[in-house]
């Protein structure tokens, strides 16, 4: 497992696991292409034997208070395996280098396996943004984390990315 900062070069096989991952509402390349080149965010990669398998992103302004993760997405084939945990360490990582406080997400209601991957890395749920997710009429879970309190439950250096491919190795 090799995490990598995302450039534009991985835009066609970022679109091609978010066309796959969320078919119904999927970010236009366009959207995507700006949330990669954008200087407030930044989006890693997760790469195994040259190929991109996941990505994630955050949003975080240098010395601002809070952030929020924009999406993560993984290969079907590559979950469950502990690699959307290393993502989202990462991405929280990011966010603590920049000074960030609080962390925001918006899930899906009906995504029961990343909401239990938010809530055991110490998200909690604050609201509900009914009917948000279209089509479908899903409520957006709206969760958050207090960065000042949080730390890798398993492994201390888990939110370095290259700590996950030493981990791996």
């Amino acid at each position: 497992m090799t995490l990598r900062t995302a450039t534009l070069d991985d835009l066609a096989a970022i679109m091609d696991l978010e066309r796959r991952g969320f078919p119904a509402d999927a970010w236009s390349e366009q959207t995507m292409g700006t949330e990669i080149a954008s200087l407030h965010n930044v989006y890693l990669v997760d790469v195994e034997a040259g190929r991109v398998v996941g990505y994630g992103g955050v949003r975080a302004l240098q010395g601002s208070a809070d952030s929020d993760i924009q999406t993560i997405a993984l290969d079907p084939s590559m979950r469950g395996r502990g690699r959307g945990r290393a993502l989202l360490r990462a991405l929280i990582g990011i966010a603590v280098e920049r000074g960030a406080r609080e962390l925001f997400l918006d899930v899906r209601d009906d995504n029961a396996v990343a909401r239990a991957l938010y809530s055991s890395e110490g998200f909690v749920e604050l609201g509900r943004r009914p009917g948000y997710y279209q089509p479908g009429n899903v409520d957006a879970v709206v969760m958050r984390l207090d960065l000042r309190s949080w730390a890798p439950a398993a492994e201390p250096d888990a939110a370095r990315p290259d700590a996950a491919e030493e981990a791996s190795a």
